[in-house]
């Protein structure tokens, strides 16, 4: 069956009405899901033809006891998951019990498998995303555990036990992989809290057997900019102008969300240690989990002088009792072994900024509060064990209060941040901003029409079509007492009526271009656009700034993003090819033909082609009629064999990553101008190497 669904394009600005498939938002899950990344959390040297060998039990891992050094120290989730099942189902086959399974949120039913061929006698696997359960189904099947799997198409909030519910009796083994970067953000504790009080016996053994949360506080001016606008210096001429922020914003604590980044890519010099790292709390999951707000205060000692902005936390998980068995998200400074560091785009580290920056001084004693509901955690620092015990009741999660953070994203806020952009955009204004001027800014939240005025121009409109950008820019003007020069108008571009620039013409049309709906590069030429709606309000020597944009793609080799699109094919001896399928049959209804936006700077490439330039847009023209297409090729700089090096340009490693061989995939970045760059997926569709790869590029006019 076939609906309509209306969807908001963010070029053009218009809504489509499109005919879907029935489960298009299915396939849209599927396919951005990154399912692939947690199949390929993995140890590549641990196989089950290299524990058959050494132990006799066929396709079960050896436990803690029996595990060689290098692999009890290796930090790969689907081993140590592996590993924490086995102890879990020979705790229980050791007290004359028969072990009984309950597997929340099996997604490919893989811990499920790992508990049967670790001896379990049966096992209930959840899944509340019905084609992700009817996969399992099959998955199980294929690998010929069905006798010994129920998967269950519900929420675990939903299941029933009894003789004629749905599992016969309960479990005394709870394995789940419920978690997030942050924990808890899926979740995982109101599901533990009911699973404990319906689903499981009391004494239940748990894998992972407990979380543990940790913390550091640290000075980071870089971090601190993706969250406060600093103030802005504007030179013009002999004159400086500084930009202010309204108090609004200066005392708002800010988006209650968490960053979620790799830290791992982030430079030692960028921040300043201000604490140890502090053990904040932790969730024993084999015990009853209550998903109440609670506080934990950490009394400590600061390791530093600074300012108090950012807090810095991950997480660890044990998979037994002892603690041998360990799972760490830690960053590389305060890792073990920072030159084996397993890769993970599912479970990164957190960036939590803190309400207000402190000063702190070296040995001053300090509390550090972290605050959870049932789905987020937040941080308070404070100087007082008052303050921190008054903190714990009134733990109200924080919520933006000058709607910056509503509309700016933190990537938004470092590029405001940016002094060197604000120069260079400034310099370029000088040159097209006159003293008879009338500009016209179409941008969200922009800070182009403070410099034009500043520059000199005669009056200065900015379209804010959004009710959040139009009351902040307001509050920002006349922070800076620009609120009668600047005027404000809520409108599309296209709704625009002379009386709305006072029938003026406008004489310089301005733009970044950034546009909040933006998701890709490309989506900001929504500018052209508007240029287009908004062409009879323009003088007929107008200056449009920018003048044009350009879209430059390169070649690149990941060295671990490209596992989030990678088959996985075997997962710890076990077929999962069908979750493969999966996946690209939903890639191919249109995901494989669209970008995928990634914050580039968090994924190590190099380079495999010379950058190339793909199209022009000259914004001094309305948007041509006529669809814009380019077609060619790009030319390799080294290809070779699998096993050989592939390229001999690099831009963050001296050694290679992969190896370029029949199948491999390869990923252009494209970027517009100087904007955020995206990702797109090319599969290779021989074996063979050739040495041109043709590209089509095409931008329609809708």
């Amino acid at each position: 069956m076939k609906v309509f669904c209306g969807r908001a394009n963010p070029t053009t600005g218009a809504v489509e009405w499109l005919e879907e498939d029935e489960h298009y938002d299915y396939h849209q899950e599927i396919a951005r899901s990154s399912y692939a990344d947690m199949l390929h959390d993995k140890d590549r040297g641990l196989t089950q033809e290299t524990w058959r060998p050494q132990f006799p039990r066929p396709m079960c891992p050896p436990g803690p006891q029996e595990l060689p050094e290098p692999l009890l120290q290796a930090d790969t989730k689907n081993v140590k998951y592996y590993q924490g099942i086995h102890a879990a189902v020979s705790r229980v086959k050791g007290r004359g019990q028969k072990a009984t399974v309950l597997d929340i949120g099996t997604g490919t039913g893989l811990l499920s498998m790992m508990a049967v061929k670790a001896g379990a006698d049966f096992c209930y696997a959840v899944e509340v995303f019905k084609p992700m359960a009817d996969a399992a189904v099959k998955i199980v099947e294929k690998n010929g555990l069905s006798d010994k799997i129920k998967i269950i198409n519900k929420h675990s909030t939903e299941v029933t036990v009894g003789q004629d519910g749905d599992m016969q009796c309960r479990a005394n083994i709870l394995v789940t992989e419920l978690f997030d970067t942050e924990l808890i953000g899926e979740g995982a504790l109101p599901s533990y809290e009911h699973a404990h009080r319906h689903l499981v016996e009391a004494e239940c053994e748990a894998v992972p057997h407990r979380a543990t949360v940790y913390a550091q506080l640290v000075e980071s001016r870089r971090m601190w900019s993706w969250n406060k606008l600093f103030p802005i210096h504007v030179q013009t001429g002999d004159d400086q102008n500084v930009l202010l922020s309204p108090s609004e914003m200066e005392n708002c604590p800010g988006a209650p969300s968490v960053y979620d980044i790799q830290l791992n890519q982030v430079p030692r010099d960028d921040f300043t240690i201000l604490s140890d790292v502090l053990t904040m709390f932790s969730v024993d999951f084999s015990k009853q989990v209550h998903s109440k707000p609670a506080c934990h205060v950490i009394q400590f000692e600061s390791v530093g002088s600074g300012k108090a902005q950012v807090v810095l936390s991950w997480w660890d998980i044990d998979m037994d009792p002892e603690g041998k068995i360990k799972c760490s998200m830690a960053p590389y400074w305060v890792h073990s072994d920072p030159t084996n560091i397993q890769w993970r785009d599912h479970w990164m580290q957190c960036v939590y900024f803190l309400p207000r920056e402190e000063l702190v001084a070296q040995d001053e004693t300090l509390y550090l509060a972290a605050q959870r509901d049932d789905y987020c955690v937040w941080y308070n620092l404070q100087k007082t064990r008052y303050e921190a015990i008054r903190s714990d009741s009134h733990g109200e999660r924080p919520v933006c209060e000058c709607q910056a953070h509503l509309l700016w994203n933190r990537p938004r806020f470092g590029e405001l941040n940016d002094q060197n952009r604000t120069d260079q955009y400034v310099q370029a204004l000088k040159k097209v901003v006159k003293t008879d001027s009338v500009c016209l800014c179409i941008s969200d939240g922009s800070l182009l029409p403070i410099l034009a005025h500043c520059l000199g121009a005669e009056q200065v409109f900015t379209i804010e079509n959004s009710a959040v950008s139009h009351r902040l820019m307001k509050k920002i003007f006349k922070a800076n007492h620009l609120e009668e020069k600047i005027n404000v108008i809520e409108k599309r571009p296209e709704l625009l009526i002379p009386a709305d620039l006072e029938n003026k013409k406008v004489s310089v049309l301005l733009a970044e271009p950034f546009f909040t709906t933006s998701l890709l590069p490309w989506h900001n030429l929504y500018f052209w656009y508007a240029r287009t709606a908004v062409a009879q309000h323009l003088t007929p020597d107008i200056t449009v700034f920018p003048q044009s944009a350009s879209l430059h793609m390169v070649v690149v080799e990941f060295k671990d993003l490209w596992r989030i699109r990678s088959p996985c094919g075997n997962c710890e001896g076990f077929d999962v090819h069908i979750m493969d399928d999966m996946i690209k049959n939903s890639l191919d209804f249109r995901e494989a033909q669209e970008a995928e936006p990634h914050p580039l700077w968090e994924y190590p490439c190099r380079s495999l082609s010379e950058p190339q330039e793909v199209m022009t847009f000259d914004f001094r023209q309305p948007v041509p009629q006529q669809m814009l297409h380019t077609a060619g090729s790009v030319t390799l700089l080294k290809v070779s064999v699998s096993g050989t090096p592939t390229a001999n340009r690099r831009f963050t490693s001296s050694a290679p990553f992969l190896n370029v061989g029949p199948g491999w995939t390869l990923m252009l970045s494209p970027t517009l101008s100087s904007f955020i760059p995206a990702l797109v997926i090319l599969s290779w569709i021989s074996g063979s190497h050739p040495e041109k790869i043709p590209l089509t590029f095409k931008l329609e006019n809708k």
